[in-house]
């Protein structure tokens, strides 16, 4: 691999960016492509890239058919902040990790996430807001808040929905919800913009314990992501 193509494949894998390296089998040249990447001296045409991107949504590598080239995609992990250092956060965190999620938790009250520090999660202390503009919200990024204190919740629904996150969810009862959506109603969001929020949180399985509301809550995300935005990697 050239060094050129090398090194745009490893900024794009620090920006999160999905891409594809294509190889011709016989000659060795190469191309590199993806959202805003078209570098290499391979030449592509239009059908072999909408293949190629059609490789890349469903995070496949192989030898493109009737081809000699061999796509390699690179695809970057799907990522899930969780806004609250509560109890079901102590599960959602771990089994979202080990299911493959890379998992970010905010909470500006060091006290409520002290005890998460032993499951080597990415924790930060910043005030939501500044933790997501930090951070970055795209099309492969879940947000899910557990706080019940609109002070927590709400800017970080606010920058959810004014991103492509595949996920929103927010903890609460359907009246805390109700009154959530009156507030952000206020602040100028309509109705269809407020169905993206998926309150209350979680797969509808009656859910009791803390445990039992991470499932439910993972699974929603997983089933988000799976049925509805196949393809889409920003």
């Amino acid at each position: 691999m050239k060094f050129a193509i090398f090194n745009k494949l490893q900024q794009a894998i620090k920006s999160r960016i999905a891409c594809a390296v294509i190889t011709d089998l016989y000659t060795g040249q190469q191309r590199i492509v993806g959202t805003g990447i078209n570098l290499g001296d391979l030449a592509i045409n239009s059908s072999t890239l909408m293949s190629v991107e059609n490789m890349i949504d469903q995070d496949t590598s192989g030898k493109l058919r009737d081809r000699n080239f061999f796509v390699r995609v690179y695809v970057p992990p799907f990522r899930i902040i969780i806004v609250g250092g509560v109890h079901i956060t102590k599960f959602l965190a771990p089994i979202a990790k080990f299911s493959g999620y890379d998992v970010i938790v905010v909470d500006p009250r060091e006290f409520f996430t002290k005890s998460m520090r032993m499951f080597e999660l990415e924790i930060t202390n910043e005030w939501p807001d500044e933790a997501l503009e930090r951070i970055g919200i795209n099309s492969t990024t879940a947000v899910v808040t557990l706080t019940h204190d609109s002070k927590l919740d709400d800017p970080t629904l606010v920058a959810a929905l004014r991103s492509e996150s595949f996920y929103i969810g927010a903890l609460g009862s359907k009246k805390t919800h109700k009154k959530r959506l009156d507030r952000l109603r206020d602040i100028g969001f309509d109705d269809e913009t407020l169905r993206r929020i998926n309150g209350p949180v979680g797969l509808s399985i009656n859910a009791q314990s803390p445990e039992e509301i991470a499932i439910a809550i993972l699974a929603q995300v997983i089933e988000n992501r799976r049925n509805s935005l196949t393809g889409k990697f920003k």
